[in-house]
């Protein structure tokens, strides 16, 4: 070693020899982001949810998808019997979507509480939603007397806008005094939150979203399919046996994001945003429209981990936003 290794090094000119030594500075923390959000009292992780009718009864996806890591999800419709749905062709693709018309088959609420639900519950965290049908009024609260007993359900989802079945459904969501009869009805029998899905097929969705509102909803899911129809052009025939059929997929974002707006603006209880949603910037344009949290269908069809990667993909927009909470992403819309 030299003598010049030796030196001590020269004091600076701006710090005396005798002064304190200055704290390293401490590296730069990653934004701490809060993705939770609380739709009509109940507190989800994040605002994701799976849509019903596109996630099966939730077990079918517990070996595929993290149920415990999304905001929750939605069960296919249950009514107070077993149903067996509309006889095949049910499904045809678009060309931006799906055209469905399953008929809302299924094995019944009791049967759901029975075969389903305990298996539902071992899944810490898991957020469950019992999406609910009827051909009447009396069917929709004998459907939640019979789900009242079932342990783990977080609230209902009430299906009045069902385009694929001959009664009831549709005929509900499209008139504003048969809406809060049924409203009405279903919250006296529920023990739960109140979630009424709104049908597209209305000439004016503020005034259905205000009807449920004054009904006693707890909060509103909109859109459901919008009445739709494909034909061979070989066969001469409808491509669906039950001859119409709801639409769904990217091709019906742009509407279903204006009712999301448009029903924001009516009414005080949450909205939840349906309707196309694939990308993480879909689910950021539903909050901002006026959504607290949104439900995403037909795209679990074509990935099924759609929802588990929506809630990764969403965590780093804000990140790279600087946003430090989704939920102040809500009616965030500028205008002017």
């Amino acid at each position: 070693m030299s003598q010049e290794d030796n030196k001590p090094a020269p004091q600076s000119a701006a710090a005396p020899a005798n002064a304190t030594p200055a704290p390293p500075k401490k590296p730069r923390g990653r934004l701490q982001l809060d993705m939770s959000v609380n739709v009509a009292g109940i507190a989800l992780r994040n605002p994701i949810l799976a849509a019903s009718g596109t996630f099966g009864y939730g077990v079918e996806f517990e070996d595929i998808v993290s149920l415990d890591k999304i905001g929750g999800f939605v069960v296919k419709g249950l009514s107070k019997e077993p149903m067996a749905g509309n006889p095949p062709p049910r499904l045809f693709e678009t060309a931006a979507g799906m055209l469905n018309a399953i008929g809302l088959q299924n094995i019944g609420a009791r049967a759901f509480i029975e075969e389903k639900l305990p298996r539902l519950r071992k899944i810490n965290g898991a957020v469950v939603i019992a999406n609910v049908y009827g051909y009447c009024p009396e069917d929709y609260e004998e459907t939640i007397r019979i789900l009242n007993d079932g342990e783990g359900i977080a609230a209902y989802e009430l299906n009045v806008s069902c385009p694929n079945v001959r009664y009831g459904g549709i005929t509900f969501g499209q008139d504003p005094y048969l809406l809060s009869e049924v409203v009405a009805g279903a919250k006296a029998a529920s023990k739960r939150p109140l979630i009424v899905k709104l049908s597209p097929n209305v000439t004016s969705i503020g005034k259905m979203a205000r009807a449920a509102e004054d009904a006693g909803a707890d909060a509103v899911s909109l859109v459901n399919t919008f009445l739709a129809m494909a034909i061979d052009p070989i066969t001469r025939r409808p491509r669906i046996s039950n001859i119409t059929a709801g639409l769904s997929g990217p091709a019906i974002k742009p509407i279903a994001l204006r009712m999301v707006y448009e029903a924001s603006q009516s009414v005080k209880i949450p909205v939840i945003g349906i309707g196309g949603i694939s990308t993480a910037e879909d689910v950021v344009e539903f909050l901002l429209a006026g959504a607290t949290a949104v439900e995403v269908g037909t795209a679990n069809f074509w990935d099924p981990r759609a929802c588990e990667r929506l809630v990764d993909e969403l965590e780093r927009w804000c990140l790279e936003q600087h946003i430090e909470s989704v939920a102040s992403l809500r009616g965030g819309l500028l205008l002017g």
